[in-house]
């Protein structure tokens, strides 16, 4: 196998366990600093092919075939775990998706930066260690880095933690940097420059770059050649603009389709939307389903001596109507302030000042015994589907506990309704007896859905309920959840920082800042021909796969962006 000129080269790898193949026969080599993409949904194979090549799979899955890394003789398939670890750090980095798994929450940024140095190059000792720490830190861009390497993890914002990631993964100039899903879940501007900061480091390095995302759009902004995987096996290849342009394979062709979120205009509506009747003149109902005035919500900080607590504004005097059959987009960055929102929607939390009415009736201020209303009209769906369905219920359960809650009885007792509502968001009538991980990530979110709509609410409030979602599947629980509202006449509050998607699925959309309203109105207008100065940076850096195919680079859409410093968290 000829590894002279190419950093990285796989050649028939194949990942299975003693009965089960994974991955089939894959190859492909990296030159220095060339930056290639692995895309495919979720199952494809993508993240084991990248674990098999820093030699992390799991126990029971093994792998056959060779992987060559420039500079480091022999199949690296055939080194023992002391060995890989040894070249993990030093001529591979990695930066994976959530970098609190990363770090370590107990140890100060700069020594986590300052021992992968210390392990590998200990002719810089404690001292020299730390300040190239230091120096790292600032490569990386973050405000004050020399405070920022003193701070902890739970200290610092998610891009700031990503950005320490990957200080980390190039602090010794690796031939090749693996990243899988980096910015996945970071909000749109903090993704742009953390994308520009990976681009700069493996350019300025010559790193070879496999970057692993189910999102085309910024593969096509980073990258120059893409690999395509489905069912273990890598089904297309080739530049960027040819695969992406000209795509000969139906699976890609499929992706492509299903990414192409950025252009689509809210769904056709029928004409005769649920929205209530005034009885008395027969005509629509002018009082807002939902209504927010003067709106403003304030921490404060757990005391650390004697002074006052310093206080975080969250939400600082928002108003706004939502009116019964909207569909109400709520987009805005990390620290925006639309968790805040959503939780004083639903009654879960108190303002500091203002007020929240749901169909004329007062929520803020209201004691959760007298509720009950608000409980059986508003209902939530979450971001991780996993993490808020019990895995120890089976999904019948699931789907009745707020009829359980609500009225009683054994969840059984509700089973004609949970099968109708399984029916309704395209499950089997036998999910009510299988178990949440028996299912894959869409369909857990459409439990996620079945369990909401159970009481019948008239407001589903949808905090980021994609953003977890591959594009495909992400493209059929938008189309689901428009079809429902629909169906169910619910007016929906939909809450992200995806801008393409929340133009997809809302008619309305609130654009908040750093607490505060700062554009809203219609979906078209607002996402196309943005007044205020935020949203039109919000929209400037959501990667674009027909501006990178038309020839712009990763640094020339950089100098697009206004460069945003985060504050310390």
């Amino acid at each position: 196998m000829t590894t002279d000129k190419a950093a990285l080269t796989v050649a028939g790898l194949r990942i299975g366990t003693a009965d089960r193949s994974l991955v089939r026969d894959v190859n492909f080599t990296i030159a220095p600093g060339e930056r290639v993409g692995l895309v495919g949904e979720s199952g494809s194979g993508k993240s084991l092919t990248t674990l098999a090549v820093m030699g992390l799979l799991p126990e029971g899955l093994t792998a056959h075939g060779e992987v060559a890394l420039a500079g480091t003789p022999g199949n690296l398939l055939a080194r023992d775990d002391r060995a890989m670890s040894r070249l993990r750090g030093q001529a591979m980095g990695m930066v994976f998706q959530e970098p609190m798994s990363a770090l370590n929450p107990v140890r100060r940024v700069g020594d986590q930066v300052a021992e992968v140095l210390r392990i590998h190059r200990p002719e810089l000792g404690r001292s020299g260690a730390a300040a190239r720490a230091v120096e790292l830190l600032s490569a990386v861009r973050l405000p004050d880095p020399g405070e920022a390497a003193r701070a902890y993890p739970h200290q610092l914002s998610g891009g700031q933690r990503q950005r320490v990631v990957l200080a980390i993964a190039l602090a010794n100039d690796p031939a090749v940097l693996l990243c899988d899903e980096p910015t996945s879940a970071l909000d749109v501007t903090v993704q742009a420059q953390v994308l520009d900061l990976i681009v700069a480091g493996t350019k300025t390095r010559g790193t070879g770059l496999l970057f692993v995302t189910h999102d085309l759009a910024v593969v096509a902004t980073v990258c120059s050649r893409v690999l395509v995987m489905q069912d273990g096996e890598l089904v297309e290849s080739g530049p960027v603009a040819e695969v992406f342009g000209r795509p000969r394979h139906p699976y890609t062709r499929a992706l492509l389709d299903a990414a192409d979120l950025t252009g689509s205009a809210p769904p056709p509506r029928p004409e005769s939307t649920d929205r209530p009747t005034d009885q008395s003149t027969g005509e629509p109902e002018a009082r807002p389903m939902v209504s927010v005035a003067g709106l403003s919500r304030t921490y404060r900080r757990a005391r650390t001596s004697l002074r006052t607590p310093p206080s975080v504004p969250a939400l600082r005097d928002v108003s706004f109507d939502i009116a019964a059959g909207q569909r109400f987009g709520v987009v805005g960055e990390s620290g925006s302030g639309k968790s805040t929102l959503v939780r004083l929607l639903a009654g879960l939390d108190q303002p500091s000042a203002g007020t929240v009415r749901f169909a004329g009736q007062r929520v803020d201020g209201v004691p959760e015994r007298r509720l009950r209303f608000l409980r059986e009209n508003l209902q939530l769906v979450f971001q991780d589907p996993t993490g808020s369905l019990d895995p120890r219920m089976r999904v019948g359960e699931i789907v009745a506990e707020p009829l359980v809650a609500l009225r009683g009885r054994a969840w059984r007792t509700h089973l004609a309704r949970v099968r109708d509502l399984l029916a309704a968001v395209g499950l089997p009538a036998d999910a009510a007896d299988r178990y949440p991980h028996q299912f894959s990530g869409g369909q857990r979110q459409r439990i996620s859905l079945a369990r909401a709509l159970a009481p019948a609410p008239k407001v589903l409030v949808a905090d980021e309920p994609v953003s977890a979602l591959d594009a495909s599947v992400r493209g059929q629980v938008l189309d689901l959840l428009a079809s429902l509202a629909d169906t169910f006449g619910l007016t929906l509050v939909f809450v992200s920082h995806d801008l393409s998607v929340v133009r997809r699925i809302c008619d309305t959309v609130a654009v908040l800042h750093a607490g505060e309203l700062v554009e809203l109105g219609p979906a078209e207008q607002v996402l196309t021909r943005p007044e205020h100065p935020y949203t039109q940076r919000l929209l400037a850096a959501v990667p674009s796969m027909s501006r990178a195919l038309a020839g712009a680079t990763a640094g020339e859409l950089a100098g697009e962006r206004q460069e945003r410093a985060e504050p310390p968290a």
